[in-house]
């Protein structure tokens, strides 16, 4: 990888897209509900129907302000963007990596001596992690690919130096 080569890695966006569609077939349904129940005069329908369209407007509302973490390698810089929440780091100081397993995968990043790195928190809640939060989509290989082209290696949780058998 040259220095000016971009290497960038986008989380794939399962929740975001779920709630974008699932919010958008919840408020025509519950326009559709309303006016075919003002034709025909069904009490029930008009007060449901506008219920169901707001609940569905709130999930397009809800979609559409969730972020979507990209980790970025540029210019001897690698980037964490997650919305205006952004992690810049020297490429000289990682020494290796190591991916969390969960319901929402996350990525931690060592130092060259091995000691895992201090981020601020993502949601203001907590003074700082030793992880950057992906998605759940966001398979393990998909991070291992990225982080092997731009040449990160992962970090060896072994006790014992030496050959494997």
């Amino acid at each position: 990888m040259s220095v000016s080569d971009t290497v960038r890695l986008i989380c794939p966006r399962g929740r975001k897209r779920s709630e974008l569609w699932g919010g958008a077939a919840l408020a025509l349904l519950g326009v559709a509900g309303t006016v075919l129940s003002v034709v025909w005069l069904h009490w029930a329908g008009i007060l449901i129907g506008p219920l169901v369209a707001v609940v569905g407007a709130w999930l397009i509302w809800d979609g559409y302000r969730i972020q979507v973490p990209v980790l970025e390698v540029e210019d001897g810089e690698f980037r964490y963007v997650r919305g205006r929440y952004i992690v810049r780091i020297p490429f000289a100081d990682i020494g290796s990596y190591y991916v969390l397993p969960g319901a929402t995968r996350s990525l931690g990043l060592c130092d060259p001596a091995g000691r895992p790195r201090q981020f601020p928190s993502v949601e203001g809640r907590r003074a700082s992690r030793p992880y950057l939060p992906l998605t759940g989509l966001t398979s393990s290989a998909r991070v291992d690919a990225f982080m092997a082209a731009v040449g990160i290696p992962p970090r060896d949780r072994s006790l014992t130096p030496g050959r494997r058998r």
